[in-house]
């Protein structure tokens, strides 16, 4: 069977192509060849998804041809799908990926690496075929060795830690196994030797650590104290272990995504408190109890702003004010809420504000509008005229750019403020963090509820 059989074959949708997929699928190695290379083919009418099943149900005769095509696709199209493709396929046993292991080309060995990644703990037999690949040239191999060891969870862990405890074996072997280690187990899988290590070069980096801007996508509080201690006690708050900003960021921006239906409370288990910058500390994080009370809340956006609003008053009353910001990097979400003396005087959602439409008296938020707004647009309010961008091409970015810059300086339209914005005016703005920032005390990551029940979630974590 040739290249334009398989294609006539195959040219349909996935439901309708199933009776063909399923027969090709039985002719097994013979028609590999012309499935890849329809695979291979870019401007085939054939969705690559359809002949990619074809490739990966018929198993280990697609193996070495996959392998090939990977290692001399001339797109990066190309290498996608056969690599996709490569990282999946049916076999009975994953031992016939061994051999990929030790291939001359770096994107071979990761898919073969993904293979053994995808059977978990089932690949725990192969884990030492799999430590040299921690060492590996390529650092997206080195990754790919880490998350397969991920994968393989416990199973993998006294090997990890003999790699830890003998001479090295290789070049970032003894490195990259640490890495592993704190991939499945976080803090508590390391050896004292490592965790002591840890903390001598977190107090070495925090001697000279020059205050950067943190990638926010999540929710902090801010309170005018550099008293962390009374921080702690106000968010029940144990076991705080100090921190650099950049390790704290990373783990705030590490615990926010983290999704693992096999470790629950990965992302309740811990929060950042920064040290005083600017004379204000910021924490990083809910409350487990308050991270529990909105996700199992029927209304999570509700019970949000009711923990949020109960937070800053409390706060407010320990502290004489304090406030919460949001800030979303996947979206346009972002939100604020400040309190002062026992008292919100100010909460705003945008997502909220847009939703109601209210853009009347109360500024599009609960309470008046505050003053650290003003003289800004709220990000649910669109100052421009209906035809301002007429004969204007959405999909031209540079175009569209001029034209607001023209329209908002013949009109006088105001910038739209964000969170950051009115941290920036009221307490700090950690997204604009710099060498300027005053920087008193030390950050810790600290253990809520959850967390000193469950210890601190799984995550290699950067210094």
């Amino acid at each position: 069977m040739d290249k334009d059989q398989v294609t006539e074959q195959l040219s349909g949708s996935w439901q309708d192509t199933r009776p063909a997929r399923d027969a090709l699928v039985r002719q097994g190695a013979a028609v590999v060849t012309a499935v890849l290379d329809v695979l291979g083919d870019e401007r085939s009418p054939v969705d690559w998804t359809i002949s990619a099943d074809v490739l990966c149900r018929i198993g280990e005769p697609a193996l070495l041809p996959l392998a090939q095509a990977l290692a001399s696709a001339d797109s990066a199209e190309v290498a996608r799908r056969t690599g996709w493709a490569l990282g999946r396929l049916d076999v009975a046993d994953p031992a016939v990926y061994e051999p990929l292991l030790q291939h001359p080309h770096p994107e071979v060995r990761g898919d073969a690496l993904f293979a053994f990644q995808r059977r978990g703990e089932a690949a725990a037999r192969f884990v030492g075929r799999l430590v040299p690949l921690l060492g590996d040239p390529d650092p997206e191999v080195r990754q790919r060795a880490v998350w397969a060891f991920k994968a393989i969870g416990a199973g993998a862990l006294s090997a990890l830690r003999r790699l830890r405890e003998q001479p090295a074996t290789g070049p970032r072997i003894r490195s990259g196994a640490l890495e592993a280690l704190a991939a499945v187990g976080g803090p508590a899988a390391l050896g004292r030797r490592d965790q002591d290590a840890w903390r001598r070069l977190t107090r070495i980096k925090r001697l000279t650590e020059i205050p950067q801007a943190l990638h926010l996508c999540g929710s902090w509080y801010a309170v005018p104290t550099s008293d962390q201690a009374a921080v702690l006690e106000a968010f029940d708050l144990g076991d705080p272990e100090p921190a650099t900003l950049r390790t704290g960021a990373s783990a705030w921006n590490h615990d926010r995504h983290a999704w693992d239906r096999n470790r629950p409370h990965a992302d309740c288990a811990r929060v950042f408190v920064s040290p005083a910058l600017d004379g204000w500390t910021l924490v990083f994080g809910h409350t487990s109890q308050d991270t529990h009370h909105i996700e199992d809340a029927e209304d999570e956006d509700g019970a949000l702003e009711h923990v949020v609003r109960r937070r800053c008053a409390d706060l407010s009353r320990r502290f004489g004010a304090a406030q919460w910001y949001g800030m979303s990097c996947g979206d346009g979400w972002t939100a604020w809420c400040i309190a002062e003396g026992g008292e919100v005087v100010r909460h705003y959602d945008a997502f909220d504000a847009e939703d109601r439409e209210d853009g009347g008296g109360t500024g599009g938020g609960e309470g008046p509008a505050h003053p650290a707004e003003a003289g800004y647009l709220l990000p649910h309010q669109d100052g421009f005229p209906d035809d301002a961008f007429a004969g204007v091409s959405f999909s031209d970015p540079e175009a569209f750019r001029a034209r607001s810059e023209q329209v908002k300086e013949e009109l006088g339209i105001p910038d739209t403020c964000y969170a950051t914005d009115i941290a920036a005016r009221l307490s700090v703005d950690p997204g604009a963090l710099d060498a300027r920032t005053r920087v008193t005390g030390r950050g810790v990551l600290a253990l809520t509820a959850c967390g000193r029940e469950h210890g601190h979630p799984a995550g290699a974590l950067t210094v």
